[in-house]
């Protein structure tokens, strides 16, 4: 078993114990092949679960022996990204799920404060204001100015 998977193009032996780096890396890497769609939540769940409690070199390697090596291609999430323009959100600032968590979040804290003030007989403060006010603003700010990212995170500029 001396091909891994592992990030690192040349590791050590098998029965060698692994460093928690390493472990951290392999875990960067099954999540990158559950965003690629190789792996199922539960799968990766498993597999990170076995990543983080393996000791040696040989235990990890299992957990990618069925995996492609290399980052997973562009293509999915260009074409997700053409899928998003097409609906007419996602294209520029706050994408649509960045919206439906404000508006989940905020059905949350307006049915709280609403059965709060039920419960009490009378009109409370309205605090949700501070919590889907702001967020509101800054997603209707990206939305409008196109501000939002405009790259996938932990990419940059070249």
């Amino acid at each position: 078993m001396s091909d891994h998977r592992l990030p690192a193009p040349h590791l050590p032996a098998p029965h060698l114990r692994a460093a928690d780096a390493v472990r951290a890396a392999l875990a960067a890497v099954l999540g990158e092949h559950m965003a690629a769609g190789r792996l199922t939540v539960a799968e990766y769940e498993e597999r990170l679960a076995r990543a983080y409690a393996a000791t040696t070199y040989g235990e990890l390697g299992e957990l990618t022996a069925d995996l492609p090596r290399g980052a997973p291609p562009e293509q999915p999430a260009r074409r997700a990204h053409s899928r998003a323009a097409r609906h007419g959100w996602g294209c520029h600032g706050a994408d649509a799920g960045a919206w439906r968590s404000w508006a989940s979040t905020a059905a949350i804290v307006l049915t709280i404060w609403a059965l709060t003030s039920l419960a009490s007989a009378q009109l409370l403060y309205f605090w949700p204001m501070w919590v889907i006010g702001p967020w509101g603003a800054l997603l209707l700010a990206q939305s409008r100015g196109g501000r939002g990212r405009s790259r996938p995170l932990g990419r940059s500029a070249m």
